[in-house]
């Protein structure tokens, strides 16, 4: 679940893993993603400099679920959706090794040192 407001994010994922407990769902992990930033930049009237108008976050929370049954899994997404709040966006997908690696920050300073070393 993604969404610009971090507080709602936070309080949506919690609401879900609550959901999963309360439904006998096993939750294998509850997590946030590193936080994104994207500049809105504006063009002058007159010139062709630019300059930001606006600073975007995007807030991340994965709720990582296993033993869904197929049958079950149509109920469970029609009541996650029905109470998803206005403008956090719902992604359902399988876990892959990609997602587990995209949890964690770039340190390039640690590889950089890393390197060094070996």
């Amino acid at each position: 679940m993604t969404a610009y407001d971090m507080a709602l994010v936070e309080s949506y994922a919690q609401y879900v893993h609550n959901l999963c407990n309360h439904l006998s769902i096993k939750v294998e992990e509850s997590y946030a993603m590193p936080t994104k930033t994207m500049e809105v930049l504006r063009l002058q009237d007159q010139g062709s400099k630019m300059f930001v108008d606006a600073v975007l976050t995007t807030h991340e929370r994965v709720v990582q679920i296993s033993g869904l049954s197929a049958t079950f899994a149509e109920i469970f997404l029609e009541i996650i959706q029905s109470n998803l709040p206005e403008g956090v966006k719902l992604s359902v997908k399988e876990h892959t090794e990609e997602d587990f690696k995209g949890r964690f920050k770039a340190r390039p300073e640690l590889e950089e040192l890393l390197a060094k070393l070996n």
